[in-house]
């Protein structure tokens, strides 16, 4: 909403009304102005607080008068709206990045101090990278490619182990996990390390850095997660 014109509708409204009501005399031309303004100003009443539009009377003084009053407590709403949404929002969780899993904090940790949030993702990639290669003692691919074969849901190949979450595997959602987590890591190798390692400079905000290391974070989990399947 447009709260500095809602301001001026309404202000312009309570300095012409009150004009009216200090007249003495019958001021035809003051009442036609208010009525011309009073659809507008009803809306913006309904829109700050239905409870406000419900009676808006303009054609005699004690009406208008309450009117007035109504207006004057919408301006009220409309000077502290601002404050009502800092201090009278629901809390809402924090992210605490050094809550995020211990492969990828710990790696992106000295970056971040340093204000270096690009080379702060690609070093937990990398990382969690090589926490997976070292786990399926698999060092001939890396990556993206790594993440598609070792959820795959294919029985493991010999040099070509595979990682396994807990659960009844005959289950429509542990197949479901299953091959979330394949496509999910893979896609965040794609769109978070390879943009963080190619590109030149990534104007990433604070706070999507923070999102992209809280992606990597369940990749991470995911691997500590999941049993290592072999076929020799």
């Amino acid at each position: 909403m447009d709260r500095d014109w809602m301001r001026q509708k309404l202000e312009a409204f309570d300095k012409l009304a009150d004009a009216w009501l200090r007249e003495v005399q019958y001021n035809d031309r003051v009442l036609r102005e208010l009525r011309r303004m009073e659809p507008t100003v009803k809306r913006i009443l309904h829109s700050l607080d239905p409870g406000l539009a419900e009676d808006i009377y303009i054609d005699h003084r004690d009406a208008l008068q309450l009117t007035q009053n109504d207006v004057q407590r919408a301006l009220g709403i409309v000077a502290d709206m601002d404050e009502w949404e800092a201090h009278l929002r629901p809390d809402s969780p924090a992210l605490i990045a050094d809550r995020l899993h211990p492969w990828v904090w710990e790696s992106a940790a000295p970056m971040w101090g340093a204000g270096a949030r690009q080379d702060a993702v690609l070093a937990a990639a990398r990382t969690i990278n090589r926490r997976l290669q070292q786990k399926l003692d698999r060092h001939d691919i890396s990556d993206s490619d790594l993440c598609l074969q070792t959820f795959d849901m294919k029985e493991p190949a010999p040099g070509k182990p595979r990682l396994r979450f807990p659960g009844d595997r005959t289950r429509p959602t542990w197949r479901a996990r299953q091959d979330g987590a394949k496509y999910f890591a893979a896609g965040a190798f794609l769109a978070l390390r390879n943009v963080a390692a190619h590109e030149e400079v990534v104007t990433w905000s604070e706070q999507e850095a923070l999102e992209y290391l809280a992606s990597l974070s369940v990749i991470a989990r995911w691997i500590e997660e999941g049993a290592v399947e072999a076929n020799t």
